[in-house]
Parts: structure tokens; C-alpha cells; sequence
């Protein structure tokens, strides 16, 4: 038999040290998806609260008062969001980590010119970004308007929104 030279408890313990090998770059790729699939919602999540805020006509004193010109933005407004992506572009040099970015596909009801969509592109992107630093607990380590935003293996940042 040849159990009695050990033959069967090295071949266990190969098996055994393969399947832990296995284990340990499993859970190193789900955590990086999980962390993506985190950031992913919150993006979603943030750019629906930058519509709701949008549509709402509800601003800062300040943002108000520079909108005294364009009556447009004062009013509520239909804006709905087609779709959210990200990119992927590889390891940003400033900071070590993969650096994603998100693109925002959104719609308005009404004719607004380039500079107003522009506005409301701005705000969903500022929602979509803080969303993001709140879900990973990094807004102590961006600046005030959340870009870019960190997350223990990624940077996010945002594209301008397109609207369709």
C-alpha cells in the first residue's frame, strides 16, 4: 500500500493547499466587484437625487441669485435618467488606483440651451460623486465638490452628461 510511505497525505495536502490558493483569489476578485457593484448603486442613487433636486427647482442662495437671468432653472423641470455607465481607464499615475468614470445619460422635457443643461448636468454629477464618497466613507478625503472620489482599490470621477 502506499499509505505506508505518506504518499496519501502529501497528495492531501497538495489538493488542500490548491483549493486554499483557489479560495484566496476568489475572494480577492469579489471583493473588487462587490466594491464596483457598491459604487455602481450609489452612482445611481445620487444621479436620481440630482434630478429630484433639479426638477424640484430647489438651490443654494447662491446658485439662485446667479440664476436671476435664466428663469428656466427656477421652475420645476422634467429630467429623467436613461441610463448610468462607467468606464473603466486603467490606473490613474496621481493616486495608484484604477480610475473609473462615470457617464450619465439623461433626458428634459423642456428645450433648455447648453449652458442650463449644462447646470442641471452639473448637479446630477455633484449628486452622483457625493453619493459615491458617502456609500465608502471617503468624503474627509476629497474636496467640496466630491472629485475625485476614493474608495479603498478605485478613483471615480464623472463625464459630462449626455443628453439624448
Amino acid at each position: 500500500m502506499n499509505d505506508e510511505k505518506g504518499q496519501l497525505s502529501g497528495e492531501y495536502m497538495l489538493l488542500v493547499g490548491s483549493l486554499i490558493v483557489v479560495l484566496m483569489i476568489s475572494i480577492f476578485m469579489i471583493a473588487n466587484e462587490n466594491e464596483l457593484n457598491i459604487a455602481m448603486a450609489a452612482a445611481k442613487s445620487g444621479a436620481d437625487e440630482g434630478v429630484a433636486s433639479s426638477s424640484s427647482a430647489i438651490y443654494p442662495k447662491e446658485t439662485f441669485n446667479e440664476y436671476d437671468d435664466r428663469e428656466g432653472l427656477k421652475h420645476p423641470c422634467s429630467v429623467s435618467i436613461v441610463n448610468v455607465s462607467y468606464n473603466s481607464s486603467g490606473i490613474d499615475e496621481n493616486y495608484g488606483k484604477q480610475k473609473i468614470q462615470f457617464k450619465v445619460y439623461a433626458k428634459a422635457s423642456v428645450d433648455y440651451n447648453k449652458k442650463e443643461l449644462d447646470s442641471i448636468g452639473d448637479r446630477i454629477n455633484y449628486n452622483l460623486r457625493k453619493s459615491v464618497a458617502m456609500s465608502f466613507n471617503t468624503a474627509d478625503s476629497t474636496n467640496k465638490l466630491y472629485n475625485p472620489v476614493f474608495s479603498n482599490n478605485y478613483v471615480f470621477t464623472t463625464a459630462n452628461v449626455v443628453w439624448v
